[in-house]
């Protein structure tokens, strides 16, 4: 079995992507993006809890901790299933397709794995929807020496949404099932609108930390 990409080396990764190996692709890569803007956000409120001088928001800094650490989790997983769905997409368009039967279990196995193909980066947007709204309290309450990677931390889960959008748009273009399209790109466009408005909010907010 091979090694999980989140449990290898960062140049065996980008090695990889860099070949014309289908995978990892776009929407493993969104997934990363995502988990590093979250370790970011934990990164900030590890550099807060302790600190006197931010003792009357210690709880809610545990909290955004323990959210922030569950949520990068949660995309690291999702890296790894980005590759193994395009991998059944793969499967099933190399099934044979000589006979009308043939055809047939073809086009249902294909729509299984694109249906599935195109959740996995939709899952990978909302949870880089997650991860800017963290951002939001990280830039808020946090350590304000740190406050630049609360800042990195919502660029970072506006890319990754963006980047997941792409990766639900191609599938959907071989899906079928019309409701299915439209109900996933409504929620595309829903978390696409409000990634850019929290980085529009945590931007400003961070320059003007900055002073």
């Amino acid at each position: 079995m091979a090694v999980p990409y989140v449990d290898g080396s960062i140049r065996a990764f980008l090695d990889k992507l860099a070949t014309s190996s289908p995978e990892p692709g776009g929407g493993s890569v969104a997934a990363l993006t995502g988990a590093l803007g979250a370790g970011l956000v934990s990164m900030v409120a590890a550099l807060t809890i302790g600190k006197e001088k931010y003792a009357g928001v210690q709880d809610r800094i545990e909290v955004l901790l323990g959210e922030a650490e569950a949520v990068r989790v949660s995309l690291q997983e999702l890296l790894q299933r980005d590759t193994e769905v395009y991998g059944a997409v793969s499967e099933a368009m190399k099934l044979p397709r000589e006979t009308e039967e043939q055809k047939s279990v073809r086009d249902a196995r294909m729509q299984t794995a694109l249906r599935e193909a195109a959740r996995v980066p939709l899952a990978i947007g909302e949870h880089s929807l997650r991860v800017a709204r963290l951002s939001v309290t990280a830039a808020e309450i946090g350590n304000v020496n740190a406050v630049s990677d609360a800042g990195v931390a919502v660029l970072l889960a506006e890319a990754a949404a963006q980047s997941a959008a792409l990766n639900v748009k191609i599938n959907l273009g071989w899906i079928s099932d019309a409701e299915f399209n439209r109900s996933s790109w409504d929620r595309v466009e829903a978390v696409l609108a409000e990634t850019a408005r929290l980085r529009a909010q945590v931007v400003a907010m961070t320059y003007e930390k900055l002073g």
